[in-house]
């Protein structure tokens, strides 16, 4: 696959140090700094999605044939400014899936809308790579209704079965928040396609695609981001989530990335090697980035709309529904970025009991009736892959 050709030539090995040394030495030829071919070196400006950080992308196969594979498979799903709330227990016929609420992202998300959204992305390809190992599943969602923490139980059986297309896909999905190719539209045949994976009862996708709906959409999403970095609480919370030192990430391994936020790499290499960016400078480059590469680039963007936006079962539902669409567009060499500003805002303005204007806007969006907006996202084609993101191991995610 396309992307993953590209991820692989994007890497640099941190085994082979002489090549690293080599690079190091020609970037204090060019910046004339001994120091500055250090500072490059140490933070990772030649290692872009390597390190322990980003094993996982590819480790997935030393588990196989065990519930642990799918696991496994699980922690790569797509999930909210990458905080991976979730935590697994795991026994030969079950696996059981929980919120990990000490990974919530406060302000952004007072009613953890988009963490049981995520654990519905996990979830779905945790499914989706039972038959590959050797399983099939049976999925209860809140099984306990005492205990909203526990999002499902999926019962295994051994049972022979064809591997799907969209379980190949998991590696090589990513987010990506690069521009997308200008005029370049998706075919109505694939947004149909997409439309047609949604099976959650009264649950749809809206697409926005005609050049007025479409700046409409994209007037609104610059103006929420602004919205959020105005709000102290949210702002901090967004800025929590931002890797930008090496050690820091390949410790932690999770949160956003300066290689993953969709910058050209003469950018993205620079801005590792300045030093840490202040709050202020991030929460511009995220409205610069929005306004002036995300919005404008958009082919289309995609509403996930559902009966119950407040719904617990219905966000799992619709975080699997996500996930399936994202990995069929990944197989298609289709674009996707997950855009949360509208949500967030219009879950933030019911928390402080204000006039809902982004929620009133969502609604006119899906043209109102008894559906609510649960998630939205862009798609469109991209010259670069999305980067890879820092995930936690397996391991570490086990109760």
């Amino acid at each position: 696959m396309r992307n993953a050709e590209h991820a692989t030539t994007q890497r640099v090995s941190r085994r082979t140090l002489l090549r690293r040394v080599g690079l190091g030495a020609g970037t204090v030829l060019v910046l004339g700094a001994g120091a500055v071919g250090y500072r490059a070196y140490d933070h990772g400006v030649f290692s872009v999605g390597d390190g322990a950080a980003y094993d996982p992308w590819s480790s997935g196969k030393e588990h196989a044939g065990t519930p642990m594979a799918m696991v496994a498979a699980a922690v790569l799903a797509a999930n909210a400014h990458n905080a991976q709330a979730w935590l697994f227990r795991v026994s030969e016929t079950r696996i059981d899936l929980f919120a990990d609420r000490a990974r919530g992202t406060g302000a952004l998300d007072p009613f953890r809308r988009e963490m049981y959204v995520s654990l519905g992305c996990a979830l779905e390809n945790c499914v989706l790579a039972g038959p590959a190992n050797g399983f099939a599943s049976r999925v209860t969602l809140l099984p306990d209704p005492t205990q909203p923490l526990h999002a499902a139980r999926i019962d295994l059986t051994r049972r022979e079965s064809p591997t799907g297309d969209l379980y190949e896909q998991i590696p090589h999905r990513h987010t990506n928040r690069n521009a997308y190719q200008k005029g370049r539209s998706v075919p109505d045949a694939a947004l149909e396609a997409m439309s047609g994976l949604v099976g959650l009862g009264d649950a749809r996708l809206v697409w926005i695609t005609a050049e007025p709906e479409r700046r409409k959409m994209g007037d609104l999403l610059i103006e929420a981001t602004l919205a959020i970095v105005a709000d102290r609480d949210q702002e901090r919370a967004n800025n929590d989530w931002f890797r930008q030192d090496w050690d820091e990430l390949q410790r932690k391994r999770d949160g956003l990335t300066i290689d993953a936020a969709g910058l050209s790499g003469l950018v993205a290499a620079v801005a590792k090697l300045l030093p840490a960016q202040s709050d202020a400078a991030l929460d511009s480059g995220w409205v610069d980035g929005t306004r002036d590469r995300q919005v404008p680039t958009a082919a289309a963007f995609g509403i996930l709309a559902v009966a119950d936006s407040t719904d617990n079962a219905q966000r799992l539902e619709g975080g699997r529904l996500l996930q399936r669409v994202h990995l069929w567009a990944t197989k298609e060499g289709i674009s996707l970025h997950h855009m949360n500003q509208l949500t967030e805002r219009a879950d933030r303005e019911r928390d402080l009991g204000v006039t809902p204007r982004f929620g009133a806007a969502l609604r006119e969006l899906i043209s109102g009736g008894r559906l609510e907006a649960l998630s939205a996202f862009r798609v469109g084609y991209a010259d670069d892959a999305g980067a890879l993101s820092p995930r936690r191991a397996v391991e570490s995610v086990i109760l």
